[in-house]
């Protein structure tokens, strides 16, 4: 045979062998049988040792890759992946319709689908090569997993148009492989995966791809991000469409009208669940059309166009033998059930919450009581209701506690509230949660201040509140357990780094009841300074779109007390900064620049600049950067190796900039 004819032959494989993956994986139509499969696989393999130089990255033997780096990359998602808002029964149903239709003023189509309960993930496809994955993360920055998603047969690695594209979906095990793989665990004296939920999260983040692709991981996907040369304009559109490219979707979705469809459709995949060879956890509904989805926006954390209805959870019996209270760092004293250790959706638990005294009053939870128990939308444990049957005889209802568990203070239940509150600010426990919450992640992002070391600063009485936490000296760090001169002075340089933050960062690490990371960023863009949150009103708060009543009245009730004005002013006095870095969106909006309103789409290789980085950079000048190319672009920016998106443009009669016209703009 000649060369020629081998690399005919090793195309054509290649091409085959996609195309029953996809038969068999997506469509589950396999038109070879497995015998064939594999016969014809190892032709593959023959012909590409022989000339490994013709190797395609699309090639099924490339779908394991080799052992990835000890960190994810992290990945700016493109639009943030929002969590859902959630529902528990028909009322909750019923109310999300009439908000949607009472916004839009008129009847409009739903789409239910089942919730897979996985792993969100978001794949990119460029000119139709899939080119990453990530996971949804934080919902705005993820990890780079894509040599692990490769090795899914049901992920294609070529499309068959050029497409720009990224899809969305939830990646999951089914049950077969589940219980395959703890099988061999078990027998390898290994513990098992509580769930399949777990077991394809932790797959998934194997460091080595072909431990991945021996876990024989699936995926569906629902949502996409994409330009309107692709003619999908609704969720029904969406899941219709999707399979053409051949991207697999879930083909139990339906399209209701009104709140009884939705309930009877809920109804019927109740019953179904558990025959179906995935786990799922609820039912996703989502408003069908995408300008009707634009119309109604979103809140700060999710989509007013959609909602999550959750399965009631798995209920079993545990006996409780004590309470213990808690005191978090806004003073809310927390009760919690301490119980037999019981066996609950698939991990051990013996802890369950209880809320507050009045929860433990309406049902008569004693120290005791043989009660039923379950787990919250699946994650958090709570006690149901009481077996009476059981109750001993000599049992007492249990009494409220009067004072703080901590520091003895006098418990308050404020007329607005269920919960028992310590209101002594100099409570030791409030005081060390509020230390905790400041110097986290995403609050002012102190590295190596964390719990252990707070505790032994606050025990020594070397920290009292946050303020406190910029006069510490090296005399006293390196005092600590386990704090050497290196330690000491990586801490001192985090403490002094964190003097420059952003203005949000402190918002948020002042720990206002209601106030969360993305809420406080916005308020932070919005007033610019501290000086004019503090001097602001709650209409002036509720003027700034996704912020409510409770989030404003909560903020300006705390800036209100003599105890928070003093705190900000110790903190100006140690040199914080108290100024928003980035710009506002009246800024942004208003400013004189080259961008300013222009559409641009980014495209090949840049040099100097990562593409995140160029959008970022052309949004803070005014500029809006999509991911393709249509008649609405004004200007495509094409490095090294541009595709069709620089064809198309050239059609369109688009301007073209190379990266040189682009940073010659920045300017």
């Amino acid at each position: 045979m000649s060369e020629q004819h081998d690399l005919d032959r090793l195309n054509e494989l290649v091409a085959l062998l996609n195309q029953y993956a996809h038969e068999y994986y997506t469509l589950d139509q396999p038109s070879v049988t497995d015998s064939e499969y594999d016969a014809l696989y190892q032709e593959l393999v023959h012909l590409e040792a022989t000339y490994p130089e013709a190797i395609s990255p699309e090639s099924p033997t490339q779908r394991v890759g080799d052992t990835t780096d000890s960190a994810f990359e992290k990945v700016t998602h493109t639009t943030p992946m929002l969590s859902l808002s959630n529902g528990f029964n028909k009322e909750d149903i019923e109310r999300f319709t009439q908000n949607v239709e009472k916004e839009l003023g008129h009847d409009v189509d739903y789409v239910c689908e089942l919730k897979i309960d996985g792993l969100s993930v978001s794949i990119t496809y460029e000119d139709g090569k899939y080119v990453r994955a990530a996971t949804r993360g934080t919902g705005e920055i993820g990890e780079n997993i894509t040599k692990n998603v490769k090795t899914i047969d049901s992920v294609p690695k070529q499309l068959d148009e050029p497409l720009d594209i990224e899809v969305r979906g939830e990646i999951f095990m089914p049950k077969a492989s589940f219980a395959r793989l703890n099988a061999v665990r078990e027998e390898a004296g290994q513990p098992p995966f509580a769930n399949p939920r777990n077991a394809a999260a932790g797959s998934i983040r194997q460091l080595n791809p072909k431990v991945t692709a021996q876990r024989q991981l699936d995926v569906f996907l629902y949502s996409g991000v994409f330009g309107d040369d692709i003619p999908i304009h609704s969720q029904a559109d969406l899941f219709r469409k999707f399979p053409e490219y051949h991207f697999k979707v879930n083909p139990l979705f339906e399209v209701c009208h009104n709140s009884d469809e939705i309930w009877n459709y809920i109804e019927r995949m109740s019953e179904q669940r558990h025959d179906l060879d995935y786990e799922i956890d609820g039912i996703v509904i989502k408003v069908s059309d995408f300008t009707n989805q634009q119309a109604l926006g979103r809140t700060v954390k999710a989509p007013k166009w959609a909602i999550a209805y959750k399965f009631p959870a798995e209920e079993v019996e545990t006996t409780i033998h004590d309470i213990e209270w808690t005191v978090g760092r806004t003073g809310v004293v927390t009760p919690t059930a301490v119980m037999d250790p019981v066996l609950l959706a698939g991990s051990t638990v013996q802890r369950a919450s209880l809320h507050n005294m009045d929860l433990i009053a309406d049902k008569d939870i004693r120290v005791g009581d043989t009660v039923v128990i379950h787990k919250a939308g699946d994650i958090i444990p709570e006690v149901v209701r009481v077996v009476l049957d059981e109750r001993p005889n000599e049992s007492e209802s249990y009494p409220a506690p009067t004072t703080c568990p901590v520091c003895d203070s006098e418990l308050v239940h404020l007329e607005d509230e269920v919960a028992l509150r310590c209101v002594n600010l100099a409570c030791p426990a409030q005081a060390k949660e509020r230390l905790n919450h400041f110097v986290s992640r995403d609050a002012m992002n102190i590295d190596g201040v964390g719990p252990r070391v707070l505790e032994q600063l606050y025990q020594r009485e070397l920290v009292h509140d946050p303020s406190d936490l910029y006069q510490l000296t090296a005399d006293q760090l390196i005092t600590l357990d386990k704090f050497g001169e290196k330690a000491t002075q990586n801490t001192l340089d985090a403490i002094n780094n964190s003097k420059e933050n952003s203005l949000e960062r402190i918002l948020f690490g002042l720990g206002i009841r209601h106030v969360g990371a993305k809420a406080a960023k916005q308020i932070a863009a919005h007033f610019g300074t501290m000086a004019a949150i503090m001097s602001a009103s709650t209409d002036d708060f509720v003027a700034i779109d996704g912020i409510g009543e409770i989030i404003a009245d909560s903020i300006v009730e705390f800036f209100q007390t003599e105890a928070t004005q003093d705190l900000i002013q110790r903190l100006v006095d140690q040199g914080i900064n108290m100024t928003y870095l980035g710009q506002s969106p009246e800024q942004v909006a208003n400013q004189e620049t080259f961008w300013q309103g222009k559409t641009v789409v980014l495209t090949g290789k840049l040099e100097h600049y990562t593409r995140p980085e160029a959008k970022k950079q052309i949004e803070a000048l005014g500029g809006k950067v999509t991911g393709s190319v249509s008649k609405n672009t004004d200007i495509l920016v094409a490095g090294a190796d541009a595709g069709s998106k620089l064809t198309k443009a050239q059609t369109l009669d688009v301007t073209i900039f190379s990266e040189e016209d682009m940073v010659a703009h920045f300017d």
